[in-house]
């Protein structure tokens, strides 16, 4: 079955890194696009950042553009997210999913199966 599993989450300072990884296995990995979502407490899940099948194309949230990069390893079928200065606002439990789709989208409704999220807390 279609199994995602999040990592590396965790407590970090205001204005640093860390490095998200989804593990992806139960489908051919490298037909579907991914993206990352985020859900901060008292709020909805929103939109992060997508990349298409092959890795050609990305999306990202004006929150998240020019601080976080998405990218992929088909080979692996490992989709990441690199998170550089990071702000308390960043805060939440952050979601991989994978898309219906093969090209990257911004659309929520797009994406049907998701992991179980792993949190991140960026302290001031």
């Amino acid at each position: 079955q279609v199994q995602l599993v999040e990592s590396g989450g965790g407590l970090v300072q205001a204005g640093g890194s860390l490095r998200l990884s989804c593990a992806a296995s139960g489908w051919a990995f490298s037909r579907y696009a991914m993206g990352w979502f985020r859900q901060a407490p008292g709020k909805e899940r929103e939109f992060v950042a997508g990349i298409s099948s092959n890795g050609g194309n990305t999306d990202y949230a004006d929150s998240a553009k020019g601080r976080f990069t998405i990218s992929r390893d088909n080979a692996k079928k490992v989709a990441y997210l690199q998170m550089g200065s990071l702000k308390p606002a960043d805060t939440a439990v952050y979601y991989c999913a994978r898309s219906s789709r093969w090209y990257s989208t911004v659309i929520q409704d797009d994406y049907n199966y998701w992991g179980q999220g792993t949190q991140v807390t960026v302290s001031s």
